[in-house]
């Protein structure tokens, strides 16, 4: 009997770090490779998901990154282009200025020639690298293109309708670089 007691004993010592489910025989084996199969194939399928997350966040960024460059690369010159329509507008201004004598006059001629090259290189210039002047006149007030600086009353255009404008508005390709300012028609009083 105590060699029962041992050989018992001995038994128990060697099944102490065994789960028990092994324990069981042979049901509860192929029970725990089943499980264990079912958890790696859950595993195996969470990774799936991850790595598909993981790629749609990389394409994602990769197409941010293109765009970034892109507008960076169409848009650079913003800052510049804003600085040098005032010289145009100042240009545009001394066309102006000149009395229409004095563009017939032999010893001006040469001056308002070269005023007016200028006039049109500078906007060559500005075609070539996507700046185009806003349309104002006669069209409806178009809060996205024109700043409205005054409202003038008259019968001749509808109210909403630009009648003046006091400095043209450009566009950089598809953004705005600078406003209209102009002036509204209103109903007179």
């Amino acid at each position: 009997m105590s060699d029962d007691k041992t050989h018992d004993e001995a038994v128990e010592n060697e099944l102490k770090g065994v789960p028990e489910d092994m324990i069981d025989g042979e049901n509860s084996e192929e029970e725990s490779i089943d499980e264990a199969l079912g958890k790696l194939n859950a595993e195996l399928d969470e990774a799936k998901q991850q790595v598909l997350y993981a790629r749609a966040d990389t394409q994602n960024l990769r197409r941010r990154m293109e765009k970034e460059v892109a507008d960076a690369r169409a848009y650079a010159a913003t800052g510049f282009a804003r600085d040098i329509l005032s010289v145009s507008d100042n240009l545009a201004r001394a066309l102006q200025a000149i009395p229409a004598e004095l563009r017939e006059d032999e010893k001006w001629k040469g001056l308002v020639a070269g005023i007016e090259a200028t006039g049109r290189e500078i906007e060559k210039v500005f075609a070539s690298h996507g700046i185009s002047r806003i349309a104002a006149m006669g069209l409806p007030l178009d809060p996205n293109q024109h700043q409205a600086m005054i409202e003038m009353p008259t019968d001749d255009a509808e109210p909403g309708t630009v009648v003046q404008e006091m400095q043209a508005g450009y566009m950089i390709k598809d953004r705005l670089l600078r406003p209209a300012m102009v002036a509204v028609a209103k109903k007179p009083d």
